[in-house]
């Protein structure tokens, strides 16, 4: 049931469909190196396996679970001795699945090949590549976002499935109801088509294949309100206990991180969650917050579970208790929308760098005061763009730490 082509390929439509970037990539023929990070079986393999075939270029692969340095230098081998052919079509792709799991090392022997152009590199990754993925092979590849697929995707691919499937098709199938389905599947394809295998098993040659709410849980033997790690209840219980940290309910916290923990969640994904929670709800009003969250997530890849569990308890209970602010979070999201709206605004002459003759000539610097020449280390000054003047991004909220911060300088 992959899809061979773009026409077949169901979800994504921000990425594939009319005006997609990856629909123009592949129309035009000029497919540069990206990323694809998005939930198990959303279709980032069938994306790179259409991109190739699409460009007929030759398609090389690399498990990250099972290849080293030594598999990634071979095959990048391999890829010079297709990109230098005449007989070849395209530059040579080479898909790396699961890249977040490549060692640095792994990562930095695909540099040259990516940046000299030997290679179109296509990752493919659960996780946030921004903490995975080394900084200088990021600069070389787009990422892209996919999506777990919507309802109306999976009864798509339902409907796919029973009229195309080698199988399927020669079977009386009657879909009575789909909620159980469709939340088991948890947006993802791959597990829809295994639902729908497993049903298929498990009815007798000759009887009819019915699909309701009762059948698929029955056959799964699973419990509908069991923890799914890549579906809905993934995302509710995340949001259940990033809501009770920020409404400083310690008790709600820890029990949502107990469902996580106890559900098989991975446990850096957590850790992930609370770093980001540190900065966004707690903010100035405890700056320890996010060295304590950072701290918790670095002994988290140390250490592992099950112990992993105690510093995750201890992180949520303090940032649980702490105060809370998001006085940061705001003022960046308004400087950004400020920055959007005014365009390059000039920077004021007199806290321009000066590093030559002629820039000093021209006035760069030189009405600028030091604030360390004066009492208290402060000088009143203009730091904004003149178009700007008077304009307050940062408003501190009610709390001890930036009542003190706010303070007018003297």
């Amino acid at each position: 049931m992959r899809p061979q082509t773009l026409d077949d390929y169901i979800g994504q439509t921000h990425l594939v469909g009319e005006g997609g970037i990856l629909r123009r990539m592949i129309d035009q023929g000029r497919v540069s190196s990206f990323i694809l990070w998005g939930p198990p079986g959303v279709g980032k393999t069938t994306i790179a396996r259409i991109v190739a075939n699409s460009t007929k270029s030759k398609f090389f692969t690399l498990s990250a679970v099972s290849s080293g340095v030594k598999e990634v230098r071979e095959v990048i081998d391999q890829c010079k001795k297709e990109a230098s052919s005449i007989f070849n079509a395209g530059r040579p792709i080479l898909f790396i699945d699961e890249i977040h799991r490549f060692s640095k090392s792994q990562q930095d022997s695909l540099l040259g090949a990516v940046e000299s152009g030997i290679v179109t590199l296509i990752g493919a990754t659960t996780e946030n590549p921004s903490f995975e993925v080394i900084r200088p092979l990021l600069s070389r590849a787009q990422v892209y976002i996919l999506k777990s697929l919507e309802a109306d995707e999976l009864q798509q691919l339902l409907d796919r499935a029973i009229t195309q499937d080698e199988v399927l098709s020669k079977r009386q199938v009657e879909v009575k109801e789909t909620a159980a389905l469709f939340r088991f599947s948890g947006g993802d394809a791959r597990k829809l088509l295994n639902i729908l295998e497993l049903i298929e098993q498990s009815t007798a040659i000759g009887e009819p294949m019915v699909i309701t709410d009762e059948i698929v849980i029955e056959r799964l033997q699973q419990n509908p309100m069991a923890y799914d790690k890549t579906g809905d209840m993934h995302y509710d219980i995340i949001s259940a206990f990033i809501k009770s940290v920020r409404g400083s309910d310690p008790d709600a916290a820890i029990y949502w991180l107990a469902r996580m923990i106890e559900g098989g969640e991975d446990p850096e994904f957590i850790a992930r969650r609370l770093v980001i929670l540190s900065a966004e709800d707690i903010g100035l009003a405890n700056p320890n917050a996010l060295l304590l969250a950072n701290a918790c997530f670095e002994t988290i890849r140390k250490i592992g579970m099950p112990e992993g569990r105690i510093p995750l308890a201890e992180c949520t209970i303090y940032l649980a208790t702490s105060p809370k602010s998001n006085s940061a979070y705001m003022a960046i999201d308004r400087a950004l929308a400020l920055v959007r709206q005014s365009g390059d605004l000039p920077v004021p002459l007199h806290i321009r760098n000066a590093p030559t003759k002629l820039m000093k000539d021209l006035g760069y610097g030189a009405t600028y005061k030091y604030p360390h020449d004066f009492p208290g280390n402060y000088v009143q000054q203009q730091y904004l763009p003149n178009a700007l003047l008077g304009t307050r991004l940062w408003q501190p909220c009610d709390n001890p730490q930036e009542a003190k911060m706010s303070k007018p300088k003297q």
